[in-house]
């Protein structure tokens, strides 16, 4: 089965949804507003290529280190609603309707929590999820990481050990991303369509004649979408496009 690959923050979601998740703790009066200062500047040095995911991670989760997971989850439901399906862009809504309509597999993949990705997809009715594993103890999480993140190169990793797992290929994949970080993954599959890209994935993007997608709308009764056929990726033999299995799936 063909996969439909997407990021999440800026390319379904019109904004960072850790971010959002820290506008919702200080509504909730688990921060105050100088959390949430520090977090822009933190996503600042993540639009840079300067983040220090652990840091960060760390940072993120210190609030929340008095809730149980189970009461995380309780709230997530909430968040989304107020928070993120305002956010949602019609037209990647669309697109996962068409991209599951015509039988692709859906998957989310993404360098935040995984507790917030899951939710984000669960509201979208995308059932395969790769993000950032939170190591936990005793029913609460620990601020720590566990394993590999989905960061950078780090979604290469993850996706490979997926697709073992799933008896998937990169076969026809196709990725859609906003962010130069993505950049291993878009040049490892098929068919990447950088998705409202930064000015450096833009560059990139018209360097190797892929696909731009630039979405604004979030009323899907007015939104309106008209994509063509994408191109295989320019980076390999327009001739014959070759195909990754699992195991040729090495860093980029």
């Amino acid at each position: 089965m063909a996969l439909a690959i997407f990021d999440l923050d800026e390319t379904l979601v019109c904004g960072d949804s850790c971010s959002l998740f820290c506008q919702f703790m200080q509504a909730e009066g688990l921060v105050g507003p100088e959390f949430v200062e520090r977090d822009k500047r933190m996503m600042g040095l993540y639009n840079a290529e300067k983040l220090v995911l652990d840091d960060y991670i760390e940072f993120f989760i210190e609030p929340l280190s008095h809730l149980s997971i189970t009461a995380i989850d309780g709230i997530m439901p909430r968040f989304v609603e107020q928070y993120i399906a305002p956010r949602i862009y019609a037209e990647a809504q669309q697109v996962l309707k068409s991209q599951a309509a015509q039988g692709k597999r859906l998957l989310i993949i993404s360098a935040t929590a995984e507790f917030i990705v899951s939710a984000v997809a669960r509201y979208l009715g995308v059932a395969d999820v790769l993000a950032i594993r939170l190591s936990s103890k005793e029913g609460y999480y620990t601020g720590k990481i566990e394993g590999v993140p989905t960061f950078r190169q780090g979604k290469v990793t993850r996706l490979h050990n997926w697709l073992i797992e799933q008896n998937e290929n990169l076969i026809d994949a196709q990725f859609y991303s906003d962010s130069i970080n993505d950049l291993p993954l878009l040049a490892l599959v098929d068919y990447p369509i950088a998705t409202n890209p930064d000015t450096q994935l833009t560059q990139i993007a018209a360097q190797r004649h892929w696909p731009v997608l630039n979405w604004s709308a979030f009323n899907p009764l007015i939104a309106q979408t008209s994509i063509s056929a994408p191109q295989p990726n320019k980076l390999f033999n327009e001739q014959s496009v070759r195909h990754f299995t699992p195991k040729e799936i090495t860093h980029v």
